[in-house]
């Protein structure tokens, strides 16, 4: 008898407060794991045009919190950035990271917590359950609604030597404690909104389909892709509306226990080997790679696709299977285009002459191992030159 709900599966999840406010609770939490002394790991931007870093300051210190501020990270956190941060929580003595930012904030502060705990390089410790010693208390206060990085099993870094991400995939590096406040994502810019909302959407339609989903998985992704898809463009058209940007924080949320259980896919594998050799945006390369990996992978998961078909209002029922995957791909080539990303790979510079340089990477990245359907160099290199 073979049934989903027979086989056998693990879920991952840290504790989160979600709602306005969450934010306020920083401190608590903090002298309630005993830490009087953290780093706080943020990034300039975020420091010198939002208030949320000097407000995060204020509530430490008003509780007796002693802390050190590292704000060395790149939209791509670079594994000498990490590093450099690891050696500042050590010789600071500091027992604990508070990572303020988006996906790559608190993928770094992953990165400092996995070196401080166990030692040698960052770059040591990509793939699956290679992490020994658990990391620091970390507790992450997420300002944009995309990676999800605060309750998942991924750190992404960049390996500048060798010019590609690197996926580190872990228990071990799951945050003790996620504060989701709505407010603090209000300051983010459209662009940077429409990508981090595709980045989430990206997260959401993979977990789903992936060849590691579950009932457990299930439930949040596709709750999730409906979250996203009604949201989005409602914050796209009115920046300040604080009811759609809650539903975006919570359908990333969402995505995110979805992804960190089920994995992802191809879009992920091609994105992170793409962001890795141009230092080009995660959420963007994710949004313009989305579509054509959809119908790549849809007549390996037919009835799955229909499904998000359903939610996302593109009825595919009934047609064949390559041109319900192309109807889908259609409408979420719209859909990104729709929210702000409008731009091919060639706009963003790759040509076609890039493109073999990056197939090695993207096949061997971890997120491959998840894909619903295989493939080869050639599967690749099609994907991508759909997406120039």
């Amino acid at each position: 008898m073979k049934s989903p709900f027979l086989e056998l599966r693990k879920f991952v999840a840290p504790e989160f407060v979600f709602g306005v406010g969450a934010r306020h609770l920083i401190s608590r939490y903090l002298l309630n794991f005993g830490a009087r002394k953290v780093m706080l790991v943020s990034d300039d931007v975020l420091y010198d045009k939002t208030p949320w870093v000097r407000e995060l300051e204020e509530n430490l210190k008003s509780a007796g919190i002693e802390y050190v501020l590292f704000l060395q990270v790149s939209p791509n956190p670079r594994s000498k950035e990490v590093m450099a941060g690891a050696a500042l929580f050590t010789k600071e003595q500091c027992k604990g990271i508070v990572a303020l930012g988006g996906g790559s904030v608190m993928d770094c502060a992953k990165g400092i917590g996995i070196v401080c705990a166990n030692g040698g390089n960052i770059v040591d410790f990509e793939g699956v359950d290679k992490i020994p010693h658990a990391m620091p208390l970390l507790v992450c206060l997420p300002t944009t609604s995309g990676s999800a990085s605060e309750v998942s099993q991924f750190s992404i870094i960049l390996n500048e030597a060798k010019k590609c991400k690197i996926a580190i995939v872990s228990k071990a590096v799951v945050p003790d404690t996620a504060l989701l406040d709505p407010e603090v994502t209000a300051t983010m810019d459209p662009y940077l909104t429409a990508c981090s909302g595709m980045d989430a959407l990206t997260h959401a339609i993979e977990a789903f389909v992936s060849n590691a989903s579950s009932p457990f998985t299930d439930v949040h992704a596709k709750e999730a892709i409906r979250l996203i898809w009604g949201a989005l463009p409602r914050v796209a058209a009115d920046p300040t509306d604080l009811i759609a940007r809650a539903e975006m924080m919570l359908g990333s949320l969402q995505a995110g226990l979805a992804f960190s259980n089920a994995i992802l896919g191809a879009t992920h594998a091609m994105a992170h080997s793409l962001g890795g050799f141009f230092d080009l945006a995660h959420g963007e390369c994710n949004a313009i790679l989305l579509g054509p990996v959809v119908e790549y992978n849809y007549s390996a998961e037919p009835e799955k696709f229909a499904e998000i078909g359903d939610i996302i209002g593109c009825d595919v029922k009934g047609k064949a299977t390559a041109a319900a995957g192309s109807e889908l791909c259609r409408h979420i080539e719209a859909f990104r285009r729709r929210v702000g990303v409008g731009k091919t790979l060639t706009e963003l510079g790759v040509s076609r002459s890039d493109i073999a340089k990056l197939v090695g990477a993207a096949l061997q990245d971890a997120c491959m191992a998840t894909n619903p359907k295989s493939m080869v160099d050639k599967d690749v290199m099609a994907v991508y030159e759909q997406a120039l």
